[in-house]
């Protein structure tokens, strides 16, 4: 057999690992998701990270903004799992940002990752929120290509 048999071969295996358990985060998310709203309230807050690990956190929260349970997912590989941070239970998510000395204490991504949080909470909760959707790969590729015709024509005309 040829090396690019094998190759493909091995590829196709690593893809349909990777998408089984991918399959298996998603279904932990969403327990832990359907725990929390059981709760109350969940406020989630997330940070991508391109290089270092990405962070997502829920904060399951009464109607007095009180904190009743926080889980936090980071890392780079889909073997990621929710961990409790037991230390937010009973404080006021209003006060959650970088000011906050349990907050300092934490890495910069959960730290941008619970002021997401915050941020949308408050702005769901004064009726100021919308999603935003990510423009997709065709749309970027689009403007890219606009862009850079822009650039051309404007250093040509600048040459004539």
């Amino acid at each position: 057999m040829s090396f690019v048999y094998i190759f493909g071969a091995f590829a196709i295996a690593a893809f349909i690992f990777q998408t089984i358990l991918g399959y298996f985060q998603i279904k932990h998310f969403n327990t832990i998701y359907q725990e929390l709203r059981n709760k109350g309230k969940v406020a989630i807050g997330r940070r991508s990270g391109k290089i270092r690990a990405g962070t997502i956190i829920f904060f399951a929260v009464d109607n007095n903004a009180k904190i009743l349970d926080v889980r936090l997912m980071q890392g780079v590989t889909i073997w990621s799992k929710f961990k409790m941070k037991e230390q937010y239970i009973g404080q006021d998510i209003h006060f959650i940002d970088h000011c906050h000395p349990l907050v300092q204490k934490e890495n910069k991504l959960t730290q941008l990752a619970m002021e997401n949080a915050r941020e949308i909470y408050l702005r769901v909760e004064i009726g100021n929120y919308t999603e935003e959707k990510p423009n997709s790969l065709l749309q970027n590729v689009s403007t890219s290509l606009n862009i850079m015709k822009h650039k051309v024509s404007t250093k040509i005309k600048g040459s004539v």
